[in-house]
């Protein structure tokens, strides 16, 4: 297969959705139907033995969340498809924005029950931003919810998407009887209990197949050609061109705990969805059939594998093909580096590839060369753009409860900083090791990952930041000295040595900002 046809093949997308929702039991039972895996895990511990393929985390397994982004790689009729489930809770949605740089599209899940909720809306608003081109996946209806066309509406409302429905439910809950597919125009109706394996279902080509009202009985029959007048009346028909320009959402129902629409929202998904995007650097926008391999670091997970000690670095492809033990340029480093066993996913397991082209997620074993948002080029010099990184909002000093470990309490900081789980902030005055995250929980993860993974035990001791600023000044200048000399007690490096200020109130900051007009205050570390 040429270049090109291999880039036409490639489907990557990320799955987006307020926690709970049902992502991750979505991105199982796509596996399934993609004939990935023969058996779906439930993502809570206590409803199957079996785990989700894609939380492979110990702390995921036994909370029943998603924390990190993982990556799953399958075929599904002769579609390579290259799945990101992110995180849902907000206390990790640093991993998830960044995620959102190295999707093509994504689908959102909504909860029938309880419609578009915070998270949902956030992470959309960042997708609009980038125009990704959206599919919404409304998940749960084998339970009591919220009406098909109030649900739409509130999609619409809240997450201002100009919707269009490929299918509609034949009633809800314990009322739920099927799907009728408006894209394949056809009638599933649910038979099977199984909630593990794929069942059996009925297919009806037409309306008036009076097999069709046997089975759903003519009231509900009636109802259904009453809906499906009202959606030709009052919502756009799909149109491809518009869905890809963001400008329109298509809309799916299904049960993913059920297997029920989601070879529905599979088969639609590979005809729609985008082959691999351009992306903009900061010389030029980098096309994905340029023959010039050119990629960026847009995750780094340390530990992947316990017993190994390995850090890998997610590099999605954007041009040309990657191969195995070729010298490409590091940019920030200015060095050429090789890589002889470059990773592709499922979940956690991982097998070495040849070749990678662009859409592609490779994984590759770092020693501490990479840092999110590097490039690696063919020998280009250029930089991809858009990869942020947040100022924290919690902050609490680190602090060693076991001597003897401090080598592994300093390596497991350094590894997990370098993730972008959180940041580090030594205080100029003392040396006091601060930890600053986005959410509450990240302090959680840390301490068990530390503990598990490094053999290090840390507590956590409050401290009053309400907000972290990158300073960026004349140091020679008389303002600079003097912000020197009064908040010397608010003053830190961050892991790169940058000066930071630990503003302790919203107050505390504006007075400074006020005050010291010559110095320029940051709330990321790119400026």
């Amino acid at each position: 297969m040429g270049f090109l046809e291999e880039i036409k093949r490639r489907r990557t997308f990320g799955i987006i959705s307020h926690p709970d929702a049902g992502k991750t039991t979505l991105t199982e039972k796509l596996l399934l139907f993609g004939g990935a895996i023969q058996e779906a895990g439930a993502v809570k511990s206590n409803k199957i033995k079996k785990g989700a393929t894609s939380d492979f985390m110990e702390i995921e397994r036994q909370r029943g969340i998603s924390v990190a982004t993982s990556v799953l790689a399958f075929v599904y009729k002769d579609k390579k498809i290259n799945i990101l489930d992110t995180p849902g809770h907000k206390d990790f949605a640093e991993d998830t924005f960044r995620t959102l740089t190295a999707v093509d599209s994504v689908i959102v899940v909504i909860d029938v029950a309880k419609g578009v909720e915070e998270q949902t809306e956030k992470l959309v608003k960042v997708c609009r931003m980038r125009k990704i081109p959206i599919i919404v996946f409304i998940n749960k209806l084998d339970r009591e919810g919220k009406d098909a066309f109030d649900l739409m509406d509130e999609v619409e409302q809240k997450l201002g998407l100009k919707v269009t429905p490929l299918s509609i439910p034949i009633g809800m809950g314990y009322d739920f009887k099927g799907i009728y597919n408006i894209w394949e125009k056809n009638i599933q109706l649910f038979q099977d209990e199984s909630k593990q394996t794929i069942g059996k279902k009925e297919h009806f080509e037409s309306l008036d197949d009076p097999g069709l009202e046997a089975e759903i009985g003519s009231s509900r029959l009636e109802n259904l050609k009453e809906e499906l007048e009202l959606i030709e009346g009052v919502y756009p028909t799909f149109d491809q061109q518009e869905y890809l320009d963001g400008n329109q959402q298509p809309v799916l129902f299904g049960s993913a705990l059920n297997n029920f629409g989601v070879q529905e929202l599979l088969n639609c998904f590979i005809e729609i969805a985008p082959k691999p995007l351009a992306k903009q650097s900061d010389t030029r926008l980098v096309e994905p059939d340029d023959e010039k391999f050119a990629g960026f670091v847009f995750k780094i997970h340390a530990n992947m594998d316990p017993n190994h000690r390995d850090r890998l670095a997610f590099i999605k492809i954007v041009s040309g093909t990657f191969e195995r033990n070729k010298p490409y340029h590091h940019v920030r480093l200015k060095k050429k580096l090789k890589f002889s066993s470059p990773n592709a996913f499922f979940a956690e397991k991982k097998q070495i590839v040849d070749i990678s082209y662009p859409g592609d997620i490779v994984g590759l074993h770092d020693t501490g060369n990479f840092k999110i948002g590097d490039t690696l080029t063919a020998g280009d010099i250029l930089q991809f753009k858009g990869i942020p990184s947040f100022s924290p909002e919690h902050f609490r000093f680190i602090n060693n409860n076991d001597p003897l470990k401090a080598k592994q309490l300093a390596k497991g900081i350094d590894q997990l900083m370098d993730e972008g789980v959180a940041q580090l902030f030594t205080l100029n005055l003392n040396g006091r090791k601060v930890i600053g995250t986005v959410g509450a929980l990240q302090f959680e993860v840390i301490q068990y990952r530390l503990l598990h993974e490094y053999g290090a035990k840390c507590s956590f001791e409050n401290l009053n930041v309400h907000k972290a600023c990158w300073v960026e000044a004349n140091t020679e200048g008389n303002d600079f000295k003097e912000f020197q000399r009064i908040k010397q007690k608010f003053l830190a490096k961050d892991k790169s040595g940058k000066l930071v200020f630990l503003a302790d109130s919203a107050f505390s900051l504006q007075m400074t900002q006020d005050k010291y007009r010559d110095i320029q205050f940051h709330y990321t570390s790119e400026f």
